[in-house]
C-alpha cells in the first residue's frame, strides 16, 4: 500500500508497505526494522512475533523515545507484559498493532514532531 506523505522534508516517513517490505523514501526493506524521524536501524532481529525477547525492547528503551510503537506482522498480536519490562521502567509508552497499521500512525507522529520509533516486524 502506498502513503501519501505529507510534507516533513529530512525525516524518515514510510512511503509504502505490503506483503514482505516497507519503503522509507526509495528504500524497500525486507526484513524487520526500527525507523526513526531521523534515522533508521535496518535488520533488527526479529523475524516473527515468536521471536521477542526482553533485550529487543531493552534496545528500543535505548534509543530514548517517547513512544514505541510495534509492528506485530500481519495481525495484531499483545506481547506479554514481560518483555517490555526495560520500557515500563524508563516510561516508555507502548502500542502494538498490525505493522500496516504501526506504519500509517508512525507517519502521523513522526510528522506532528514526535519523538516516536516504530519497531516493525516484515514478512510475518
Amino acid at each position: 500500500m502506498k502513503l501519501h506523505l505529507s510534507h516533513a522534508p529530512g525525516l524518515n516517513l514510510i512511503s509504502a508497505y505490503g506483503d514482505g517490505y516497507v519503503q522509507i523514501r526509495d528504500q524497500r526493506h525486507q526484513a524487520s526494522l526500527i525507523v526513526l524521524p531521523e534515522r533508521i536501524l535496518p535488520d533488527w532481529p526479529v523475524s516473527e512475533f515468536g521471536l521477542l525477547t526482553p533485550a529487543h525492547f531493552s534496545q528500543l528503551a535505548e534509543l530514548q523515545p517517547e513512544l514505541v510503537l510495534l509492528g506485530t506482522g500481519t495481525r495484531h498480536r499483545f506481547p506479554h507484559p514481560s518483555l517490555y519490562q526495560a520500557l515500563i521502567a524508563a516510561g516508555i509508552s507502548l502500542e502494538h498493532m498490525d505493522t500496516g497499521a504501526a506504519c500509517r500512525t508512525y507517519n502521523i507522529l513522526a510528522a506532528e514532531g514526535r519523538k516516536v520509533a516504530a519497531a516493525l516486524i516484515v514478512g510475518s
